[in-house]
């Protein structure tokens, strides 16, 4: 679990830094997940990242029934369970409404949860909130994706070069590909496998080929 954890901080941090250089302004850029501001994507983010903490204090499942590659199945993106994201994160947004509240925030929900994981063991279990029993290291792993992610999509929002950190993309490219080495011959760095694994680039149908050759039929979060 050190390996996850290590991976969370390192890319919790970095986003910290690059939100504690906001001005008040940026919050209101568009982003590329519709209808959501900066302020919106940044609220998701903290909200997500904070969540173990929360999870941790309530009774442990007795047994780990999903992966953190089964976690991002379709129901996570059904109409109802979309909308109630959206709307959760412009109304958690309203909450903090400056610049510098915001990265204040974030830091305060990323670090609980790194405080509550450290006083766990690796064999604990825990209970989303979509009602999956995941072990807490395949949870963590959902985080770091998630933080990684949006992480892209605040950075085409604010017109910055991409910040994502080496320990994040391993966690992150782990979990999309179910653990299989991408095709070299695909010439993909990480950042091209985050974005055509989560749909943000078309696959085109040599590299779903490929893909499929190497037995990775399916990206975590593709079309």
């Amino acid at each position: 679990m050190e390996t996850v954890r290590a991976a969370f901080r390192a890319e919790c941090d970095r986003l910290e830094r690059v939100l504690r250089d906001l001005d008040d302004a940026a919050l209101d850029r568009p982003t590329p997940c519709p209808p959501w501001r900066v302020r919106d994507l940044i609220a998701h983010v903290s909200t997500g990242a904070g969540r173990l903490a929360g999870m941790l204090a309530e009774p442990a499942p007795p047994r780990a029934e999903v992966d953190a590659a089964a976690y991002f199945g379709a129901a996570k993106f059904s109409p109802p369970v979309d909308r109630d994201r959206v709307e959760g994160a412009q109304r958690a947004a309203r909450e903090h409404p400056g610049a510098a509240e915001v990265a204040a925030e974030f830091g305060r929900a990323w670090r609980a949860t790194d405080e509550a994981v450290a006083a766990e063991p690796p064999a604990r279990v825990v209970r989303t909130r979509h009602g999956d029993a995941m072990a807490l290291p395949e949870f963590l792993r959902t985080r770091v994706v998630e933080v990684a992610v949006h992480g892209l999509d605040l950075a085409d929002a604010l017109d910055r070069t991409p910040w994502l950190t080496p320990a994040a993309a391993d966690v992150v490219i782990g979990v999309l590909t179910g653990g299989a080495p991408v095709p070299p011959g695909l010439g993909w760095d990480a950042l091209t496998v985050l974005r055509k694994a989560t749909g943000r680039l078309p696959v085109t149908g040599d590299e779903r080929a490929e893909l499929t050759r190497a037995g990775i039929g399916r990206l975590a979060f593709g079309g």
